[in-house]
């Protein structure tokens, strides 16, 4: 029996923009039930590769061939809606366009909404936070049930209760996927095989079958074995240039062969030696004052509100030279308000921060609000000179730039036209400037590829200081991080020993949440409300109490996104005034709660 064909494979495939190859003769094969995390170095061709793929970008050579029929979607990085649509005519327009008819799709549609969560289907696409714009492209695309579905960064935005979401949708959507993502946790639990594009693997492409771990595994054996087979090379080059040098007697011509066999040979020993060169990761090493105390810092009793809600209250931590506290919670729960009271760059409402005397604190903000957009490179990373000073030795701007993967050419350019990714390193090039006895990284993780978080992840275990962390990077959590802190938002921070913990106990709530959540969908029966205690009016009350309780939660919900809004948290005024209506949105749900079992027990007798 011949076996399955694949759904999609290419062949021989090449692109390259202006002179810069990104890849040359790869191939790939997609089968049914395949999901491939796609992963390599930024400016590797992953999108571009995914564009190919999907058949909107054409390859400079090669072929791609897909079966017959075959149900495509693609989702790009960049989540565009139309204007003015709402989140039910985004999924209903997905729906429709796979043929479903219209009065099908109002229903599929309001059922996957509901199921990912959202709590206002006629809520505007785009004025939904960055998180739930991911989430609601991520509902179309599987609402429209593709045979191949491509996903450009599916979890940026998202935090990790959406993450965890996604995981369980593509587990159990049954369709083949390909997946760009640098999310190594997210990889380990979702893919079946992994595939890396890198110009150091012969063809720019090496794929192995498994999650990410089983991939790290086989790369490091083909790696290795590529570092063998260059060695052997050049021992074989060394012995034909010795032969080609000698001048043996009563010989006056070289064998014209071994001269042309030398000469693939050399050729083909640089081709390797280039690629095991090639695609190397930022050199990261965090300066530290070597200070030597028992407590770089102690939280006592601390507590932060924005508009009457509570981030956290009666706080205690302390943090030692070697300790490494992760910060776990939601969008909007305060892990960033607490990283920024622990810097002492806001005052807590209640409570004292106390910190060594002299303590050395270095600041990586999410929003990178210390690069002047403006600026060029050169003058970011040197602002005087040639030289930069790290740790008490000069090293000229040449090498600090290379040692950051930047090329010569972008010295020049204005750091506004840099990737997120180059943005990213540039900060961590100048907090690297900075001796600190505490590091206080706030997402420092977003838009860096994967050898990079694998050079900072090395980089923050051997840093001697003390470091706080919030990043949705679970994979840097569990290798980094010493013990973790899970803020809910409410005022209650509870503490964890590792990522596997924290995931146990989030699990188990999300099942009460939803338990709790169809209790209150039972109806109330007619005949039920029509009790000796209860009069007219309240009888009347009492029938319409589960559309109240519904719509009020949907208030609750509603002003949790507004309160996640990133664009609402930079801003004070706007991030109280949503923390405040958030505060009375629980509240009506609380007094309509009381309400309910109060006209219930009356009802009852």
């Amino acid at each position: 029996m011949a076996a399955t064909p694949p759904q999609l494979s290419v062949r021989g495939l090449g692109k390259a923009f202006s002179a810069r190859p990104l890849f040359s003769d790869l191939d790939l094969d997609i089968y049914a039930g395949d999901r491939i995390g796609l992963i390599g170095p930024n400016g590797a061709g992953k999108s571009t590769l995914l564009s190919i793929l999907a058949g909107i970008e054409t390859p400079d050579h090669g072929e791609r061939v897909a079966v017959r029929g075959l149900h495509l979607v693609h989702m790009p990085q960049t989540d565009v809606f139309p204007a003015g649509a709402s989140a039910m005519a985004v999924v209903e327009a997905a729906l429709k366009s796979s043929g479903m008819d219209a009065g099908e799709a109002e229903v599929a549609a309001l059922a996957a909404l509901d199921k990912a969560g959202f709590v206002d289907p006629l809520a505007e696409a785009k004025n939904l936070s960055g998180g739930w714009r991911k989430r609601l492209a991520l509902v179309a695309a599987l609402a429209r049930k593709p045979d191949l579905l491509l996903l450009d960064e599916p979890t940026n935005h998202l935090d990790l209760a959406g993450t965890l979401w996604l995981e369980a949708e593509l587990e159990n959507a049954g369709c083949t996927c390909v997946i760009v993502s640098h999310d190594r946790w997210f990889l380990e639990r979702v893919a079946t095989r992994v595939a890396e594009i890198s110009p150091r693997h012969p063809g720019g492409c090496f794929s192995a079958v498994g999650g990410y771990s089983d991939f790290l595994a086989a790369r490091s054996a083909a790696l290795m074995a590529q570092a063998n087979h260059q060695e052997a090379l050049e021992n074989r080059l060394r012995r034909e240039l010795e032969w080609l040098r000698k001048q043996p007697k009563a010989r006056t011509v070289k064998s014209a062969s071994r001269v042309k066999s030398a000469g693939a040979l050399a050729a083909e020993t640089a081709e390797t030696s280039r690629r095991n060169n090639s695609g190397k990761a930022p050199v990261i090493d965090f300066a530290s004052t070597a200070r030597r105390a028992n407590r770089l810092l102690g939280a006592v009793k601390i507590g932060k509100a924005y508009g009457g809600h509570q981030l956290f209250n009666n706080l205690e931590l302390e943090l030692a030279p070697g300790e490494r506290l992760g910060l776990l919670g939601g969008n909007g729960s305060g892990k960033t308000t607490l990283l920024r009271v622990l810097a002492g760059v806001i005052k807590p409402d209640s409570g004292q921060v106390n910190r060594t005397e002299g303590l050395r604190a270095v600041v990586f903000a999410q929003d990178r609000s210390r690069l002047d957009p403006n600026k060029t490179l050169r003058k970011t990373m040197c602002p005087d000179g040639d030289n930069v000073f790290y740790r008490g030795f000069p090293v000229h701007l040449a090498a600090w730039a290379k040692r950051f993967a930047f090329r010569m050419d972008q010295l020049d350019q204005a750091v506004s036209t840099l990737s997120g990714g180059e943005q990213a390193r540039l900060v961590i090039s100048l907090l690297m400037l900075e001796p600190a006895d505490l590091l206080m990284l706030d997402e420092p993780t977003n838009d860096l590829d994967i050898p990079t978080l694998e050079v900072l992840e090395d980089a923050l275990i051997e840093f001697p200081g003390a470091l706080v962390l919030v990043t949705h990077d679970r994979y840097l959590l569990a290798r980094v991080a010493t013990r973790l802190l899970a803020l809910d938002g409410n005022g209650n921070a509870t503490p964890f020993a590792d990522y596997a913990q924290w995931q146990d106990a989030h699990e188990r709530e999300l099942a009460q949440a939803e338990a709790a959540k169809e209790r209150a969908r039972v109806p109330v029966k007619i005949g039920s409300a029509k009790g000796k205690g209860l009069d007219q009016k309240e009888r009347k009350e009492l029938g319409r109490m589960e559309d109240a309780v519904m719509k009020a939660e949907q208030a609750v919900e509603k002003a949790h996104e507004t309160v996640s809004d990133p664009a609402v948290a930079k801003d004070p005024a706007q991030l109280e005034a949503a923390c405040t209506a958030l505060a009375a949105a629980e509240k009506v749900v609380e007094q309509l709660y009381a309400r309910w079992s109060e006209l219930e027990k009356k009802n009852a007798g």
